[in-house]
């Protein structure tokens, strides 16, 4: 399963639903990357692809001050699906298509 590409996608949090843009590049199980939106560009760090199964974490500075984000996702054809943990904010779910 093609995990590589660009994908659009919302991850609808406490504070509203939140437009982001996923880069992904697998190089066997290690996956590399950035996710653009409101906050800017910040790189993937500790990303992995099992199959169709991919995971990583970000860094970011919100209203509420520097937290971890960490993503589980499913890439399924052209769609990406999965959960955005928010720190002590609980989890966000997110949807999206590759562009």
């Amino acid at each position: 399963m093609a995990v590589d590409g660009s994908y659009k996608a919302t991850i609808n949090t406490p504070m509203g639903a939140q437009e982001v843009t996923i880069a992904l590049k697998a190089s066997g199980t290690s996956l590399t990357g950035s996710i653009t939106g409101r906050q800017g560009t910040m790189d993937i760090k500790e990303g992995k692809v099992d199959g169709n199964k991919v995971s990583w974490k970000i860094d970011i500075n919100g209203p509420m001050g520097a937290m971890t984000l960490t993503t589980t996702a499913t890439i399924d054809g052209d769609r990406i699906s999965g959960d955005v943990q928010l720190g002590a904010f609980g989890n966000a779910p997110m949807t999206g298509s590759r562009v």
